[in-house]
Formats: structure tokens, sequence, C-alpha cells
């Protein structure tokens, strides 16, 4: 799970670190948190065990720092969506729409995260819990900014409930894509976009 706003070459820690991400979120995605060890994190990532240590204190701090990681970069991928419409003029339900396959690009890119960020979400007796409210808000607070926006400007209806709708569309996205992957993976990011921003058009735009 690769950052693609890092400039230059990595640092050999933050390639380590990499490295022990992948690790952790393929492993614990096929086996679960509990079962997974982590002489098997660091087997899995070609490095000695004391090399998770030195980079995380326990392996509940390693998931932990995962999930950050992991969500800050899909956060980063809506925000730039957003920002890349408003540039070439396009409106906020457009930028709504570059959000949504954003989201859809960042989960077939890292399905195992997604599929362990969603099952997480459900989860109320974990470390990290607090830790993954705090993340996904930031998630959730970039397409609430769009739609406030929005309002303003007359792209969306003044009766929308933001924090709602923008909570909804971050979870339609999640778990349609997740459907698509297990269920219907035939179907073409393109057409799954287009099925989804279909129903943005039809649920959140004011325009008649």
């Amino acid at each position: 799970m690769e950052s693609t706003t890092t400039p230059g070459g990595r640092t050999r820690r933050e390639a380590t670190r990499q490295k022990l991400y992948e690790a952790a979120v393929t492993l614990i995605a096929e086996q679960g948190f509990s079962a997974t060890t982590v002489d098997e994190i660091a087997e899995r990532a070609g490095v000695a065990k004391g090399t998770v240590y030195y980079n995380f204190a326990s392996k509940s701090v390693l998931f932990e720092e995962l999930l950050r990681h992991g969500v800050g970069l899909l956060t980063a991928s809506l925000r730039e969506a957003a920002e890349r419409t408003a540039q070439e003029g396009g409106s906020r339900v457009d930028a709504l729409d570059a959000m949504i396959r954003a989201g859809l690009v960042f989960i077939d890119r890292y399905p195992a995260f997604t599929q362990l960020y969603v099952a997480e979400l459900w989860r109320t007796n974990r470390a990290w819990q607090s830790t993954l409210m705090v993340v996904r808000q930031e998630a959730v607070a970039v397409v609430e900014g769009v739609l406030r926006e929005g309002i303003e400007g007359g792209d969306f209806s003044e009766e929308i409930d933001v924090q709602l709708t923008a909570a909804a569309l971050v979870g339609m996205v999640l778990v349609a894509a997740l459907d698509w992957q297990s269920f219907q993976p035939e179907r073409s990011l393109d057409d799954v976009h287009a099925a989804l921003s279909r129903l943005l058009q039809g649920r959140v735009s004011g325009r008649p």
C-alpha cells in the first residue's frame, strides 16, 4: 500500500514498514487478527522478527498503524479527486462522481485492506477502535465538505442531511465494491462506476 504522495524514493525504514503492512494485511485477511502471529508477519515480509518490533511495539500497534495508513491513502485519493474536479471547472456533483471512482480504484488496488477495514468498523472490542473512528471521520469529512459546498452553490437540495449522506456515499462505495469483487468479478471498474454514478444522480443531485 504505497502512497503516491511521497516525493522521491522512500527511506529504508519506510520501505520496511511498507513490507510489514503488506504482509500483515494479507495474513490477517486470510486467517484473522488473532490467528496471525508476529513470526508469520516477519516471514511473509522477508525480515527478522526483531525488525517487526523495531518498527512497531506490538502486533496491535502494527495493525493500528496499518489502518491509519490505509484509510489515510483513501482519504487522500478522495480529496485529490475533488480538488482535481474543481480545478477542471466541474460541479460538486461531478466532484462526488469523481470521488466515487477514486474510491473504487482504491478498493480495486487494495481489496484485502478494504475487507479488513469494513470488518473492523463493526467490532467494538478492539484496542484501535478510537483510531479507526478518527480516520473514518477524516475520510467522511472530505465528502461532507463537498456536500456543504454543493448545497451553498445550489447543486444539491437543502434538505440533504450532510453527515448521514456523506456516510451513506462512502458506505455505498465500500459495500458495492466488495460485492463487485466477491460476486460480480466479471464486471469492469467502468461498469461499476457507471452504475453508482446513476445512483448518485438520482439520489443526491438537486437538479431536475
